[in-house]
């Protein structure tokens, strides 16, 4: 008797999108990634303000973020994310593993936050894990956001120390954050103390390394 074949059913795939400004490292991801059985890049981009608009244009299942991209903040996308596109994860996965980084992407919903030197399989897993509902996060990465705890900045805090980034003058920040000289003063002096730097340049510098901006 002849054994009739199994009807061969297609292997649904999970639509992702992939954030990364690197194009070769974009590139790559989005080869590896193409290679799962499972999975398709459905849109990628360079910049952080063009996340959304792919995320409802393509409706991936999955959102893969860098932080630091042009016109905006992987983080930031995330939180637009959470109330625009809900059924769509995200996962951060970075060069940069800042305590203050991890706890920024889990306060904007994010479900996985991993860096960049780890095997693809294990990112085609976490992948996996998030769209199952869990959350992943890089082990080590998890221990030293603990033991870190919380940023000592307020918004208003980081607010000021962003807009100094390119040395403008205390003028120009008050006028760029609709405040008065005075106040943007004290909360420079007030991010300098809380960082145990010695200047406005060097507390953003500690903000960044910490990844509290």
């Amino acid at each position: 008797m002849n054994e009739t074949p199994q009807e061969h059913r297609p292997v649904e795939r999970t639509r992702v999108l992939l954030a990364e400004d690197q194009g070769m490292m974009r590139g790559a991801l989005a080869l590896l990634l193409g290679l799962e059985e499972d999975m398709e890049v459905v849109a990628q981009v360079a910049a952080g303000d063009a996340i959304v608009d792919a995320a409802l244009a393509h409706r991936p299942d999955v959102a893969l973020l860098d932080i630091e991209l042009p016109g905006r903040s992987g983080l930031d996308a995330a939180a637009e994310l959470r109330e625009r596109a809900p059924g769509c994860k995200v996962l951060i996965l970075t060069t940069f593993g800042r305590p203050g980084y991890l706890r920024r992407a889990m306060e904007a919903g994010a479900a996985g936050f991993l860096v960049k030197d780890g095997p693809v399989e294990e990112l085609a897993a976490a992948i996996r894990r998030v769209l199952a509902g869990q959350t992943v996060v890089d082990p080590a990465l998890a221990a030293a956001a603990l033991s870190a705890g919380p940023s000592p900045l307020t918004a208003r805090e980081c607010d000021v120390l962003k807009a100094s980034a390119d040395g403008a003058t205390v003028a120009d920040i008050a006028a760029r954050l609709h405040l008065s000289e005075s106040t943007v003063r004290n909360y420079l002096s007030s991010a300098i103390g809380k960082t145990g730097t010695r200047n406005r340049m060097e507390a953003m510098r500690e903000a960044r390394q910490q990844g509290w901006l």
